[in-house]
């Protein structure tokens, strides 16, 4: 073996060996096991969170693998509609100065598939940096023609249960892309914005008595109004107003209720009169207690309108533009004042309440101009300024405002034909898997987020205006009779149409989210009853993120539910979200990603600055962040290997809870790669050539073999369990103690006393050295899940020595899972070495406290323990004179005559030095003094900071609790200092 371990000369070679070898495909033995990824965009490229999950279900993998398991791994990437679309775009547009209109459909669609054979596997690239063991011959996406199959399947049987069906919905539109868009990709982002206070004049000059009353009821204001008062963050939605809603409780507004006032914008003459009625909706408390109802352009103004039938106007087109289309602003206005008196008008689609002067406008110079008109026509609330001048009531506050993730563009609510899935009997099975116990959900509180969702499902819009996806299957004739099938061929034969009966197919394409909520079926063959299907199916864990329950765990179930008769998967692994250092999510606006790929191979500072600052618009904001970069990594970021970042991940996996990536824990488990590689490079040193006892031939265990096979034995057992619970972090700790402190730090310095002694005997040498290389062996086993990469590139040099090598071409992966045996468990060689230790750290420690050398020779005394001691001194001379460095050890009989020594208890026993001889006493107090001295001018610095008031209460908590902790940690550090000096001025 090498004398340091490079990672990055092992990783791609033994992936590449694993994946010829096929060693990633089902076994065909054993009972099935199958897991299916999480289908990452096409377009995507690996963040942490794709990092984290990755490892979770490789090691649920390769572990199911090791146990026997006929294990599948299933991959696949997803077409990502807009993503991908919007890709594609930018690179046409760039390449050839073309829109995809410019390209048509069926062109641009060519250019999709072609750059997805060219570049669209970077993302399976770097999968397997990861060491991910999915079975790439099997590999799917959810555009193949398989699936294709699968996903019109689905649709057309959905349609023809009466479960999918087209209709004018609210939906969250993008326009940029002019598409609707699922709650996924809406990014909830608070900015600075306004509310603006309008008057709603009361019909005919109508007046009515205001009254606000406080918390007792007495009265703070009275006046007369001939108007109701509204705010509003979108005054171009006034437009489409259908009625002003107060609460039914609200006495304010008590005598107006039934009563019309008109919207104060737009012509004059044609002032639209709409109702004021009562509603559970409005917050008597907020604002002035009045809500304008725009039913066509607010979720919550949907929800009034549709329980008290107000008319849903629609002012806008696709690109969030003033509509120009349909009837004359004054015909819209007399059908829409029609409909305020109660009438019948019938379909609104026609009615565009935009004037004449709007039509066309972007949404935001329209609302520009509708508060221009409104407070020169004054209607506006006013309030009086520091001067006394009267001015519009208008608020600054900070808002929540949805923007598309992919097009950055606000988000709209916007009124439009779409295609849904009703979704209350498909949710009432999925509910029931859930309640029996059939699927369970790991944390078990996710159940309830899950119950919460399922038991108040609105239908699912599953279609989108792109080019890339699904197409729907459905077409139109031309008076807009609707014939879905699986082609247009079906269409005709299935509804008798003649040949000259024109079809044309569905524009649109399907949501992403319809396709691979057929994941876990669709990949395995579905529709056809496919020998994967039957062996693999149901599935056995689903790994996931919280913030997809919804979108995507839920629809799998319910979907597979329908079509299969079947489950998805039988339990669902809820991880948490991974955040930086500070708790803060992740995100390139912010500035703190961190590529998992760059903290494998390592990078520079300069290349990580630009790779975090490259693209933003904002030079201050790019400055800033680079000047934290450069603090937080002053030397860029080292290499540190897969497996070091695997470890650290797994570490910190705590079911449920989001992960605080620490850097530090990334160094401490990358030096605990070098740690089991140096140890392994020992006990090769030590065995190959060597008479290992893996023949049969007579062996002789020490105290220290029996301890380290009986611990071994119980470490097993602790990772078997915890894996079995998902707690990947107790397992990673378990075997983390077990390599580093008792293996490495513990066994191997026991075994040295044995080896290295010319008297011991050959079958003591056979027994440690074939205890050395077993244990070993149990251990790359037993870690390989997690750290797949160093384990196999030692196993394949210990396992010779093991006598567990099967030959050229063997694999660990595909070795067994280390089982625990109990007879092995030997609890008195347990104790007999904690005695040990004891006793060697009891010496260390005086040496330390002392600052003894680590080297020099010392004496050493033990008294006042039992029978037990005395035998177990006699038994570990060997040991303790090597490890303690000692030169003689002796047992004394009379504590009273013990000379002047430094003590350590182990139990009952004391463990004594004595002090004669030992340190240059003078040198030693003088140094104890200075170091006394440089504690107390820390303390003094510590505790004049926090008797300053200011800084106590100005300072946050954190601050404050973290300078009262280093007080409380120099404090002890100068007790145990005045501990050492007081012991050697009594020398």
């Amino acid at each position: 073996m090498d004398k340091t371990y490079q990672p990055e000369q092992i990783e791609n070679r033994w992936y590449q060996r694993w994946e010829e070898g096929g060693h990633f495909a089902p076994s065909g033995k054993g009972a099935p096991f199958a897991i299916m990824i999480p289908p990452p965009n096409v377009t995507g490229s690996l963040h942490m969170g794709h990092a984290f999950q990755d490892t979770i279900m490789d090691t649920l993998t390769r572990w199911q693998r090791m146990r026997g398991r006929n294990t599948l791994w299933q991959v696949g990437t997803d077409h990502a509609g807009i993503a991908t679309q919007m890709l594609v775009e930018r690179k046409v547009a760039a390449e050839e100065g073309k829109s995809r209109h410019d390209l048509g459909r069926e062109a641009f669609t060519d250019k999709v598939w072609e750059w997805k054979h060219e570049s669209g596997g970077h993302i399976t690239r770097q999968l397997r940096r990861m060491g991910a063991s999915v079975d790439w011959s099997r590999e799917r996406f959810t555009m193949d023609d398989g699936f294709y199959k699968a996903v019109q399947e689905v649709f057309v049987q959905l349609f023809d249960k009466g479960l999918i069906y087209r209709g004018k919905r609210l939906v969250n539109w993008d326009p940029k892309f002019e598409t609707a868009i699922s709650d996924l990709e809406v990014e909830n982002i608070e900015v600075d914005g306004h509310m603006w206070h309008f008057k709603y004049p009361l019909a005919g000059g109508e007046t009515y008595e205001y009254i606000e009353k406080d918390a007792e009821g007495n009265v703070t204001r009275r006046e007369t109004r001939d108007y109701i008062s509204i705010a509003t963050t979108r005054p171009e939605t006034m437009l489409g107003d259908g009625a002003v809603a107060v609460h039914p409780s609200d006495e304010r507004y008590a005598p107006l209720i039934g009563k019309l006032c008109e919207i104060p914008v737009g012509p004059k003459e044609h002032r639209r009169l709409i109702p004021i009625i009562t509603d559970e909706y409005p917050d008597p408390d907020f604002g002035s207690g009045a809500v304008k109802i725009t039913g066509a352009h607010d979720f919550n103004d949907y929800g009034v309108a549709q329980r008290n039938g107000i008319p849903l106007y629609n002012l806008m087109d696709r690109k969030a533009h003033m509509r120009r289309d349909g009837l004359s602003y004054e015909e819209s206005a007399t059908l829409a004042s029609r409909a305020a008196r109660g009438e019948d008008i019938g379909d609104v689609d026609e009615v565009n309440l935009v004037p004449t002067e709007l039509r066309g406008l972007d949404r935001f110079e329209a609302r520009r101009r509708v508060v221009e008109a409104i407070t020169a026509e004054g209607l506006a609330m006013t309030t009086t300024d520091a001067e006394g001048n009267e001015q519009p009531l208008v608020e600054s506050k900070k808002l929540m405002q949805p923007f598309g993730d992919r097009s950055g563009d606000v988000i709209e609510p916007y009124l439009t034909d779409q295609w849904f899935v009703a979704v209350e009997n498909l949710a009432k099975p999925a509910i029931a898997a859930v309640e029996s116990g059939d699927i369970e959900f790991v944390p078990k509180n996710y159940e309830n987020m899950y119950f919460a969702w399922m038991r108040d499902l609105q239908d699912w819009c599953i279609s989108r205006q792109l080019w890339w996806g699904h197409r729907i299957p459905a077409w139109y004739d031309a008076d807009g009779n609707v014939y879905v099938a699986r082609s247009e061929a079906e269409a005709r034969n299935k509804h008798g149409l003649a040949d000259d009966v024109r079809l044309t197919q569905d524009e649109d394409v399907l949501d992403t989210w319809f396709s691979s909520g057929l994941w876990t079926f669709g990949t395995l063959g579905w529709p056809e009853k496919t020998e994967a299907l039957e062996t693999f199916h149901p599935t056995n864990v689903l790994v996931t993120g919280f913030d997809i329950i919804f979108f995507w765990v839920a629809r799998m179930i319910m979907l597979t539910l329908e079509f299969t008769g079947e489950v998805p998967f039988k339990q669902v692994y809820v991880h948490g979200l991974v955040r930086d250092g500070q708790g803060n999510k992740m995100s390139k606006s912010k500035g703190n990603v961190l590529d998992p790929i760059d903290l494998i191979d390592g990078i520079d500072l300069e290349t990580l600055v630009e790779k975090r600052t490259g693209n933003m618009m904002q030079p201050q904001k790019a400055k800033a962040i680079a000047k934290a970069t450069r603090q937080e990594f002053p030397e860029g970021i080292e290499p540190h290997g897969t497996d070091a970042l695997r470890f650290t991940f797994l570490s910190q996996a705590t079911t449920g809870r989001d992960i605080k990536f620490d850097m530090g824990r990334l160094d401490g488990y990358r030096n605990f790669c070098n740690k089991l590689w140096n140890a392994s490079r020992y006990v090769l040193m030590n065995a190959e050539g060597q008479d290992c006892g893996t023949d049969g031939s007579e062996v002789e265990l020490s105290l220290a073999d029996r301890w380290i096979v009986s611990r071994l034995q119980q470490t097993e057992a602790q990772v078997t369990r915890a894996m079995e619970e998902y707690r990947f972090d107790h397992a990673s700790q378990a075997l983390y103690e077990f390599i580093w402190n008792e293996y490495c730090d513990w066994y191997l310095e026991l075994s040295k006393p044995v080896l290295w002694d010319d008297d011991a005997t050959p079958e003591s040498q056979r027994g440690t050295r074939r205890t050395l290389v077993r244990v070993l062996e149990a251990i790359l086993r037993l870690a390989h899940p997690m750290m797949p990469y160093i384990t196999e590139e030692i196993w394949q040099r210990v396992t010779p020595l093991a006598g567990t090598y099967r030959g050229e071409g063997d694999s660990l992966m595909v070795h067994p899972w280390p089982e625990a045996d109990e007879a092995s468990v030997d609890e008195a060689a347990t104790r007999n070495i904690e005695w040990l230790k004891g006793v060697i750290v009891a010496i260390r420690n005086i040496r330390a406290e002392l600052n003894i050398a680590p080297g020099k020779p010392l004496e050493a005394l033990l008294t006042k323990g039992d029978a037990s001691d005395r035998e177990r001194l006699e038994a570990n001379r060997p040991f303790l004179a090597k490890l303690a460095k000692l030169e003689r050890l002796d047992w004394l009989d009379a504590p009273d005559e013990a000379p002047l020594a430094a003590t350590q208890l182990v139990g009952d026993m004391e463990v004594l030095v004595p002090m004669a001889g030992l340190i240059d006493k003078d040198a030693e107090l003088t140094r104890l003094a200075k170091e006394i001295d440089k504690q107390d001018k820390l303390i003094g610095g510590i505790e004049k900071k926090l008797g300053n008031e200011s800084f106590v209460a100005k300072a946050p908590d954190a601050v404050v609790q973290k300078e009262r902790d280093k007080l409380d940690d120099l404090s002890a550090n100068r007790r145990l200092l005045v501990e050492q000096r007081d012991k050697i001025a009594a020398l």
